[in-house]
């Protein structure tokens, strides 16, 4: 199932929940780019259950509806609270700053999209796990034992799945320094039920120790263990990004804009007059037309070119 590429690896097995939240969440943009790097150079390799690839397809179409779309319902509540509870000394400010948050809302739609195709290209570049028949009975059983993730009175066929397939990953021959790790969101079914859950339930405890095998509930603490010195440098790198203007700043830039055109042109009328280029006339003399009508034009005299 692992490759023997000669090279000591750390072999990642990353839960569907993880891979949703990174897609949802616009800030884990630079975890998931320090990921994509280290894979790049080699340092891990994504262990990719084929269960894993479809449920994230199944969820992709709501994972970017509700990027921008929880934010949304969400500012219109705020919106409306402080219209009408708001102190009206302050109302305003509060109001253009959620009117801020408001502009950038399609940005962070187009974020999710992005991110969802950086995944699934992630998916593509990896070796996908089927499912195996061995994997299935096994999880089977798990059911009938009661182990966890049925330790809950839920359907938890597909986590056990999942534990399954990484039990065979780390059971499989494989270079020597190879390491592992599981990362999960999902502590409910996979982590102690009452001790921390950074620690795996002690029904597939078994499969982790501390230092081939390891569990992790973030992928930030999984990248930070597995590579400490890479990982905070490719963060640092990764971390600066320049944020989209506000979209005060823009109305502001518009005016300073529509003023310096307004004065370019005024200038080049008066340099005109001056050089004789254009004649000033009383309007009385001047023909009336669409253009000496438009609003603010002056009453006693008109430049005509």
């Amino acid at each position: 199932m692992v490759r023997n590429t000669g090279v000591p690896k750390f072999h990642l097995l990353i839960d569907t929940c993880v891979w949703i939240d990174l897609a949802k969440d616009y800030h884990q943009q630079a975890i998931l780019a320090a990921l994509e790097e280290l894979i790049r150079q080699h340092e891990i390799t994504l262990l990719v259950p084929r269960i894993v690839v479809d449920e994230f397809a199944r969820n992709r179409a709501r994972v970017i509806e509700d990027a921008a779309r929880s934010l949304s319902s969400t500012l219109k509540r705020a919106k409306e609270a402080v219209e009408k509870f708001g102190e009206p000394r302050q109302k305003r400010a509060v109001l253009r700053q959620l009117n801020e948050v408001d502009h950038r809302l399609p940005t962070l739609g187009d974020a999710a999209v992005e991110t969802v195709g950086r995944i699934e290209t992630l998916f593509a570049q990896a070796d996908i796990i089927e499912t195996t028949d061995a994997v299935k009975l096994r999880a089977a059983q798990r059911a009938i034992d009661k182990r966890a993730p049925f330790h809950r009175q839920r359907n938890g066929i597909d986590d056990a799945i999942l534990i399954e397939i990484y039990a065979d990953a780390v059971a499989a021959t494989a270079p020597a320094g190879s390491r592992f790790a599981f990362v999960t969101h999902n502590t409910k079914d996979f982590s102690h039920p009452s001790g921390s859950n950074k620690l795996p339930h002690p029904d597939h405890a078994s499969l982790f120790s501390r230092i081939r095998s390891l569990y992790f509930i973030t992928l930030g603490e999984a990248l930070r263990r597995v590579r400490p010195h890479q990982f905070a440098d490719l963060m640092i790198e990764q971390e600066w990004h320049e944020d989209p203007r506000r979209l005060a700043e823009i109305a502001d830039a518009i005016d300073q804009l529509t003023d310096r055109v307004w004065y370019s042109r005024h200038q080049l009328l008066r340099e005109g007059v001056e050089n004789g280029r254009t004649a000033i006339v009383e309007k009385e003399t001047s023909p009336v037309t669409d253009h000496t009508r438009r609003p603010g034009w002056r009453k006693s005299t008109v430049w005509k070119i």
